[in-house]
């Protein structure tokens, strides 16, 4: 079970502080039911409920930042994803982003990342699904990290590259 003022990652919005922990007083709503009331770090104007007892299929706990420290330094060997086919492109990609995993999303960032400069030198176009998804990816992984790491999301970045070269 989660601890008000702990930091936890919500599959459908980034990392998240559990504010309470209370029942809701909804009409049609168990009264003896239990929630966690989630504040999306990067979009303060969303609150989220989730029922205690489902919370374990779409809750964990954000990465420490010995956590984080570690999986920067283990970027260049996360494999990218291998994709066999255009047409289940949007399914793969949607299988990693609600994998609720770091390393799945520096695996779709990477993806993303070859894709889009293989398709620029053959003279493509970059996919507006590649982008969308590879922002999605972005945003959530810089968002965990920035909490770990205790740094400005918009840092978060340029701070894995310095750690990279």
């Amino acid at each position: 079970m989660f601890q008000k003022g702990e930091y936890v990652t919500y599959s459908n919005n980034g990392i998240c502080l559990v504010q309470d922990i209370t029942t809701l007083n909804i009409s049609g709503v168990d009264k003896s039911r239990k929630y966690y009331l989630l504040k999306p770090v990067f979009a303060s104007t969303s609150t989220v409920y989730i029922p205690v007892d489902t919370a374990e299929a779409s809750l964990r706990p954000a990465i420490s930042k010995e956590e984080a420290q570690s999986l920067i330094k283990s970027i260049p060997d996360i494999p990218a994803i291998p994709l066999t086919d255009e047409k289940t492109l949007e399914k793969t990609y949607k299988e990693y982003m609600r994998s609720n995993s770091c390393k799945s999303w520096i695996q779709l960032i990477k993806t993303i990342y070859l894709r889009r400069e293989n398709r620029i030198l053959k003279g493509h176009k970059v996919t507006a699904l590649d982008s969308r998804y590879f922002s999605l990816a972005e945003t959530f992984l810089y968002g965990e990290l920035s909490i770990a790491l205790d740094k400005p999301k918009d840092e978060v970045k340029s701070y894995i590259a310095s750690c990279l070269d």
